[in-house]
């Protein structure tokens, strides 16, 4: 009869405690619901806008594409090998360079071993 006064009243307050628990469980399950819903519609009606815009631009291509037309010739190569001139070199040095781009040898003028350049004796 004891058990019976205890049980009862603990019974009733763990069927209470089971049927919250469900209810804010279904409750958490309807909001995740109603959040995944929205999501889905507003991913619908982004894809619905990005295809209007895809199809219009398709109709555009569709319509610009035979007016255009590549033609490939392939690609021309002009190839130019400088030739010096004159405008502040000194005569021997334009020789010089002429000769290397025509790939000719270069000599050098050897400087006499018993002059002096004239920059060095004015230093003195």
């Amino acid at each position: 009869m004891i058990y019976a006064k205890i049980l009862g009243p603990l019974a009733l307050m763990v069927a209470i405690a089971f049927s919250g628990w469900q209810a804010r469980g279904w409750f958490e399950d309807s909001q995740a619901l109603t959040a995944e819903r929205v999501a889905r519609q507003v991913i619908e009606a982004e894809m619905s806008r990005e295809s209007e815009v895809a199809r219009v631009v398709e109709h555009q291509l569709a319509r610009l594409e035979p007016s255009e037309r590549v033609i490939d010739r392939g690609i021309i190569r002009e190839i130019q090998k400088p030739t010096y001139q004159r405008v502040c070199l000194e005569p021997e040095f334009v020789r010089l360079l002429n000769n290397a781009a025509t790939g000719q040898a270069a000599i050098l003028p050897a400087e006499p071993a018993d002059q002096v350049p004239a920059a060095a004796a004015a230093a003195d």
